[in-house]
């Protein structure tokens, strides 16, 4: 990143000047308030780690509208996440936190990041005030951890505890209520290579590493950061213009807003988010999008009574609930977490987790399925886990047909299925986390009679069993707990 590039060539004991004046530079005013914007963003992340339970991706979290200076906010929380294992063992080792520290732990994580590998520090707070006077200790610590590893340089010890990044193609999704597709590639491709997706209609194809996140299109709303995967959820329920929808778990909205753009803007859509943060996040993004025909409820999408006439003309449900997220662990850079340097996956608790996870998500689709006008219904993950996915189906299949519900078939020309554990779960659509770079599930479920298939396209009129077997057996290490 650029902040390691600055790390580098900073020369050593270097500090921000302070103007002739007395008062903070501008430079020493943009690191000061940096380092406290990430350390907000880093709290949030390492809680949700602990727990389980992530408000947001680290990328969502830094790019949301509340935090000014992204660039440096978002090298700031990566570099520190990726030596944190190491700024944990130097402080610990070093003696020097009080319990007023240990209070902000975070604030103190970014600044031995900045002491020991990023840029010198000045002393213009009295986290920095404190940090740079037992500036000796700590390094003294890291010497000491040097030695017990027995290597020579940073580098080294660094190579012991990183995992390297995963390349993916950056997919954006235009926003088809502010801009048409042809314009986004047009605008788009003065700086980039762009090519469009062969499958959902709004998505576009840009190298990897692409940095979008201060472009203005993407700023503006016009285009969005979405996932190929991710895309694919709203297009699969095909909602049409003028329905009325219900999002049963929306935040952080990126798919709520996709269905506003599917339905050109009109119609109704209820997007239900039970976290009060996540609320605010879903606002923002509905905001950004300019959709005017979605209404926010903030409340549990469990407690809704089907019979209630408020929803007695849903036509169609997205259920994509609260999951393990193992599918997009690359994407939401969790190889820098804790707990994935912890390795959590062997935690005994894992399997408690995620049949916890896998009761709620067949509670949540049999309650989706129970809303007496509605003909579509989509259930996605972005799991990799037979538990949460096939499982879950399997168990709510019965429910689904006493409601007039089958399987149908979303993306038919997609090679890759659901795991053959029951019949019926060639309907299922998977995609593979080491060839499409992310883990997704998805099921849709649709009312009468769906088995004319010049009538209905979701139905595919060949399925090349030779190429399902393929994908499941590729991720069949993968998908059994």
């Amino acid at each position: 990143m650029a902040r390691t590039k600055t790390a580098a060539t900073a020369p050593s004991g270097a500090s921000a000047k302070t103007s002739r004046n007395g008062r903070l530079s501008n430079a020493e005013r943009s690191a000061y308030f940096a380092r406290r914007e990430a350390a907000k963003v880093l709290r949030l992340v390492l809680r949700g780690d602990a727990r389980r339970r992530a408000v947001g991706s680290i990328k969502s979290l830094v790019y949301s509208p509340s935090v000014k200076n992204k660039k440096a906010t978002y090298a700031l929380v990566c570099q520190t996440l990726k030596h944190l294992s190491i700024i944990k063992q130097v402080l610990d080792s070093a003696s020097i936190l009080n319990s007023k520290w240990k209070r902000q732990e975070e604030l103190v994580y970014i600044l031995t990041y900045d002491i020991l590998f990023g840029q010198e520090i000045s002393l213009v707070g009295d986290a920095e005030k404190f940090l740079m006077l037992h500036k000796g200790a700590i390094q003294s610590a890291l010497a000491r951890l040097l030695v017990r590893n027995k290597v020579k340089s940073i580098e080294d010890l660094m190579a012991l505890y990183q995992t390297p990044d995963v390349p993916k193609p950056r997919y954006v999704r235009v926003n088809t209520l502010k801009m048409d597709v042809d314009s986004a590639v047009l605008e788009l491709g003065k700086q980039f290579v762009v090519q469009k997706d062969d499958l959902v209609p709004d998505l576009l194809i840009l190298p990897p590493g692409c940095d979008l996140h201060v472009h203005p299109l993407i700023v503006n709303g016009c285009v969005f950061l979405q996932g190929k995967a991710s895309s694919m959820v709203a297009a699969a329920l095909a909602p049409k213009p003028g329905w009325k929808v219900l999002d049963a778990c929306s935040a952080p909205g990126n798919k709520t807003v996709h269905l506003a753009a599917l339905m050109k803007g009109k119609g109704k859509i209820v997007a239900c988010e039970l976290n009060k943060e996540r609320v605010r996040r879903l606002k923002d993004t509905i905001k950004l999008s300019g959709a005017a025909n979605i209404e926010v409820l903030h409340g549990d999408f469990l407690n809704l009574d089907p019979k209630d006439p408020a929803y007695s003309e849903v036509h169609a449900i997205l259920l994509d609930p609260s999951c393990s997220g193992s599918g997009t662990a690359a994407e939401r850079l969790d190889h820098l977490l804790p707990s994935h340097a912890s390795g959590h996956a062997a935690d005994p608790t894992e399997m408690e987790r995620l049949n916890k996870l896998s009761a709620f998500q067949k509670k949540a689709l049999r309650h989706a399925l129970s809303f007496p006008a509605v003909e579509r219904v989509v259930y996605s993950t972005c799991s990799i886990h037979q538990v949460e996915n096939e499982d879950v189906i399997k168990s709510v299949l019965p429910i689904a047909m006493s409601f007039g519900f089958q399987l149908a078939t979303p993306f038919p020309q997609w090679n890759c299925r659901g795991l053959p554990v029951f019949e019926g779960s060639e309907h299922l659509l998977r995609t593979d986390p080491v060839e499409d770079k992310e883990g997704f599930f998805i099921a849709l479920f649709v009312k009468g009679n769906i088995i004319d298939r010049s009538k209905n396209p979701t139905m595919p009129s060949s399925y090349n069993s030779t190429d399902n077997i393929f994908c499941q057996l590729g991720n069949q290490k993968n998908v059994r707990a």
